[in-house]
């Protein structure tokens, strides 16, 4: 960890299962990484959040994917997301607006994905199994953590929306987006101003590719099998 208990990108993800995961779906490791060049600053393990996905939805070329493909990408962030938060929660070492916001948030994403997996049916990916290895337990690391989960949520969903093909998938798309988006600005209230993000830093958010999410969560470890 470092001196402000926010998780950087080397230190997320220690056992490489995504680059496995990004080498089965075409991606090598040097091509992902060129694509991958998000802006500095802590960002949070998703863990080899991806792994479950098809290689189409992982596939080097932003070639079209299909709206099944990019439901199971929500929905294995959305999995991630919601043991985080659910963790944070049973685990009891929260208190005051850290603990309102994990269990307002917790309850946001486990309906984010009974609601994804019920669109993709039998065709959606299984849970994967998390280790979120203590940071849900200690406040200053939790908000932080998830700060940065949000914000990448945020722009991953606004990556993807463009190539929704069916009208009804995108709007429901779209309705969780915003409710990440709340999210995000939630955190960075709670964290405070300073020297500390501002809940909109900028009037644009940046919309991340499949292959930039994937630079995100690399070398997290935080998904176990």
């Amino acid at each position: 960890m470092t001196n402000n208990d926010a998780l950087t990108l080397g230190e997320i993800d220690s056992d490489g299962a995504l680059q496995e995961t990004a080498a089965r779906a075409g991606v090598t490791r040097g091509g992902a990484l060129r694509r991958a060049m998000l802006g500095g600053g802590a960002l949070i393990g998703g863990a080899s959040l991806l792994s479950g996905m098809s290689g189409t939805a992982l596939a080097a070329t932003e070639k079209a994917t299909s709206d099944v493909d990019i439901l199971n990408f929500a929905l294995t962030l959305e999995y991630l997301e919601a043991a985080f938060y659910a963790e944070a929660v049973s685990g009891g070492k929260l208190s005051g607006e850290a603990m309102k916001f994990a269990m307002v948030v917790a309850k946001d994403e486990a309906a984010h994905v009974a609601f994804l997996k019920g669109a993709l049916g039998s065709k959606a990916v299984a849970k994967p199994k998390f280790d979120f290895k203590g940071t849900t337990m200690k406040s200053a690391t939790f908000l932080k953590t998830a700060m940065v989960l949000e914000d990448t949520g945020v722009s991953a969903y606004a990556g993807a929306a463009p190539m929704i093909a069916n009208k009804k998938t995108l709007a429901a798309a779209l309705s969780v987006h915003s409710v990440e988006a709340r999210h995000a600005a939630w955190v960075r209230d709670i964290l405070g101003h300073g020297s500390n993000p501002l809940p909109a830093p900028a009037p644009f958010d940046p919309a991340l590719t499949k292959a930039q999410v994937l630079k995100a969560v690399t070398g997290t470890g935080f998904i176990v099998s």
